[in-house]
């Protein structure tokens, strides 16, 4: 086994890990876009009182 093995597997492994952290970013802003809900409205707040 080479000493540069592990290095290699580090490697592939924390590429792997950024590789989710992006794509759950970008579904994690898409969340909070407006898109999300599509038209939904809130109810307004003032309309209660």
């Amino acid at each position: 086994m080479n000493s540069n093995t592990i290095y290699i597997i580090l490697g592939v492994v924390f590429a792997i890990y950024l590789a989710i952290r992006i794509t759950s970013r970008g579904k994690s802003n898409d969340r909070k876009s407006r898109k999300f809900m599509g038209d939904y409205e809130r109810k307004n707040k003032d309309e209660n009182r």
